[in-house]
């Protein structure tokens, strides 16, 4: 390519993701976009991630790898100081599960121009397909992924943290990534480039695969972690305070947290009937059901009906009935999407608890209340 493209340095960070490592790096290397730098950042591993990376340290070869060590500080923190370090006019970022396409960057690049004189475009983001491993978790968040890129704009209000790239001036402008932010700093950015006038540019065919997420404890702890940041992105970023598009990218969440408080209330419901049935020798409608038990039941079976909606229509249904598609359909594997979904909805009021409890401390980014200082 020519001289005059502008230098893109492509940055990654790591902590204990030691079997991830070449994969990334090396897809990477392959990109065809010059001139390009590789920065990445290990964050405290301790799983021999340290000493894989450093293998990669060459400042000689055709495309520079530097690579850089710290104690562990979190995300934020290493996002930035690969932003510190970096020599490029624009900072891309991904994550070290993640195996972006040869002409990942290339397409990101030819997205940096705006169409009409009320863009200015700071950032642009590309999009990630989840891999899935015949699994009910990885293809519900293959399912998932996909149809929330399905209606995405041009325009958009997230630069996703495995697959974007940003203009490093504005991202400097607004401060970067900071250290005390708990998840979600691609967010945070977003919404700070955004208030400061900026387009953040979606670009279709820039396309990074994720490696397939099949464990459900990483799957939930990553949910709750979602929930949990996603507590200070609306203290801090109120929709009547934002401008440009609204927050695109949340799907499903919304509709999966209505299903724990479902199942909850339909089970609190059910215990009188339960315990007369239980109880009673001679259980019949005539005699056991008193009014007050019999509409108790009533409202329990609508209610487990508006779950088996919410379960198979609208967004979740959506991404339930893909992931059966991909699957095999059978009772077993309804059984393991409802199991799955419940865990999921108690994993998003989870982290809505612990964002709550963050906020209260003005702990993990969020402004102090009550004149505490933040932590």
């Amino acid at each position: 390519m020519p001289e005059q493209n502008p230098m893109v340095s492509l940055t990654v960070c790591v902590r204990d993701g030691v079997d991830w490592i070449d994969g990334c790096i090396e897809s990477l290397k392959a990109q065809t976009y010059r001139p390009i730098e590789i920065i990445a950042v290990d964050d405290g591993s301790s799983d021999g991630s340290k000493k894989k990376l450093l293998a990669w340290h060459d400042l000689e070869a055709e495309v520079p790898t530097r690579i850089l060590t710290q104690e562990p500080k979190g995300l934020s923190s290493g996002r930035q100081w690969a932003v510190d370090e970096s020599k490029g006019d624009w900072i891309a970022i991904t994550d070290i599960d993640v195996r972006p396409e040869p002409d990942w960057i290339s397409k990101l690049v030819e997205n940096t121009q705006p169409i009409d004189e009320n863009e200015k475009v700071v950032a642009v983001t590309g999009r990630t397909v989840f891999e899935h491993a015949g699994d009910i978790v990885s293809r519900v968040r293959s399912v998932e992924i996909a149809t929330k890129y399905r209606s995405r704009p041009r325009q958009t209000s997230l630069a996703n943290g495995p697959c974007s790239m940003f203009e490093r001036q504005s991202l400097l402008g607004i401060g970067g990534f900071d250290p005390k932010w708990y998840h979600a700093e691609d967010m945070e950015v977003s919404l700070r480039l955004m208030a400061e006038g900026g387009t953040i540019v979606y670009a279709p065919d820039a396309v990074v695969h994720h490696v397939p997420e099949i464990e459900s404890s990483r799957f939930l702890a990553k949910r709750c972690r979602d929930a949990r940041a996603h507590t200070r992105i609306v203290r801090h970023y109120p929709r009547r305070k934002r401008t440009g598009p609204g927050l695109d990218f949340i799907g499903s969440s919304t509709v999966v947290l209505a299903v724990f408080p479902l199942w909850l209330m339909a089970l609190v419901s059910g215990i009188p009937f339960l315990t007369s049935f239980i109880t009673q020798p001679d259980w019949s409608w005539e005699v056991a059901q008193t009014w007050w038990q019999t509409k108790l039941l009533l409202f329990t079976l609508i209610l487990m009906v508006i779950h088996e909606i919410i379960l198979w229509r609208g967004p979740l249904g959506v991404v339930n009935r893909g992931a059966l598609k991909a699957g095999k359909f059978s009772i077993f594997e309804i059984f393991k999407i409802r199991n799955l979904t419940m865990r999921w909805s108690i994993a998003l009021w989870k982290g809505l608890a612990l964002g709550i409890k963050d906020a209260i401390q003005g702990k993990n980014g969020h402004k102090p209340m009550f004149g505490q200082q933040q932590k």
